[in-house]
């Protein structure tokens, strides 16, 4: 019996790991160009010219940024085996976890910046200037970077200590998080305690927006599908935060705060597997978001006659 056990645990593992694999490279396939076509387009046609673009131009990066370190995750979970440095690991796991953090950022402020733009479009007119924006995801980016040091380090020396002198063994757990290398408890209720705090944020901006919106006049056609693209965004927003943010979070925070930790661990891998195809429903924010997201920067200033509610968002 312990024998059929042990096999059977060893097939499940070995499934997982199949599946992890399978999933971090299509989100690489789909994630990778998607954001940096993204990206390109933000750049190219609508550069630095709205606070959205900003915002928005900084989500794309650090998007690609989950999809750079990808790859390792690939071949880990293909070959289970890990020839690298134990830095190399640490500096894969900080990747993501910096993505899954300044997505959950970035997307917040989008929802807030539509807020603003639409429930008080003149008295947050500073708040929806380019500066203020740039200023912000400076901010962000340089907050969590230094927030990041002593876990990065804290890491590191966990996952060093792990080794000893079974290298091997250090290899194969550089994604699997054995118990010598728990997260602190802290660290995980802080996040999840914020991801709450954004997710509270998001339906907020969502429930005034749509109170606004159900306010508004109905007008012609154009209006009316315009009301649509804007609900869409918050709707985006709100599936990435249930769908993929919250459900890491809370199970984070569950396996370092039970006892037997395995089922939690498991879990956790399936979850952060999910988290990761965020990035590729990312754009559908950009296209929703940003008023003729496909359209020439020359045409879009030139078309002076449209006074949709999207473009009435986009001034600032």
């Amino acid at each position: 019996m312990s024998m059929n056990s042990t096999n059977n645990c060893t097939d499940e593992l070995t499934n997982r790991h199949v599946v992890s694999a399978v999933v971090y490279g299509l989100v690489l396939v789909v994630g990778l160009p998607l954001n940096g076509v993204s990206l390109w387009i933000l750049l190219r046609r609508h550069g630095l010219r709205s606070s959205t673009a900003v915002l928005m131009i900084n989500l794309a990066v650090s998007d690609l940024l989950l999809a750079v370190s990808l790859p390792l995750r690939i071949y880990f979970y293909a070959t289970l085996d890990w020839p690298f440095e134990v830095s190399t690991c640490t500096a894969a796991i900080m990747l993501f976890r910096i993505n899954f953090r300044t997505s959950c950022i970035f997307i917040t402020l989008i929802s807030l910046d539509r807020f603003f733009a639409l429930v008080f479009p003149l008295h947050t007119r500073y708040l929806r200037t380019t500066a203020f924006a740039s200023k912000c995801c400076v901010l962000v980016w340089i907050s969590l970077t230094l927030l990041c040091i002593p876990e990065i380090l804290d890491h590191y020396k966990k996952l060093k200590s792990s080794c000893g002198s079974d290298v091997n063994g250090c290899k194969i757990s550089c994604f699997e998080f054995p118990n010598g290398v728990k997260g602190s408890k802290v660290v995980a209720l802080s996040q999840a305690i914020f991801l709450f705090i954004l997710f509270m944020v998001n339906i907020v901006c969502t429930a005034m927006v749509i109170y606004a919106l159900r306010k508004r006049p109905n007008g012609d056609n154009t209006k009316v599908n315009n009301k649509m693209s804007v609900i869409l965004i918050f709707a985006v927003n709100m599936v990435v935060f249930i769908v993929f943010f919250m459900p890491f979070a809370l199970q984070l925070m569950m396996l370092n705060y039970t006892e037997n930790g395995t089922n939690c661990q498991e879990m956790l891998h399936a979850l952060i597997c999910l988290a990761s195809i965020n990035c590729c429903l990312d754009p559908l924010i950009y296209y929703f978001s940003l008023d003729s997201f496909w359209q020439d920067k020359s045409k879009f200033q030139g078309d002076a006659t449209t006074h949709s509610l999207s473009r009435s968002m986009e001034r600032s």
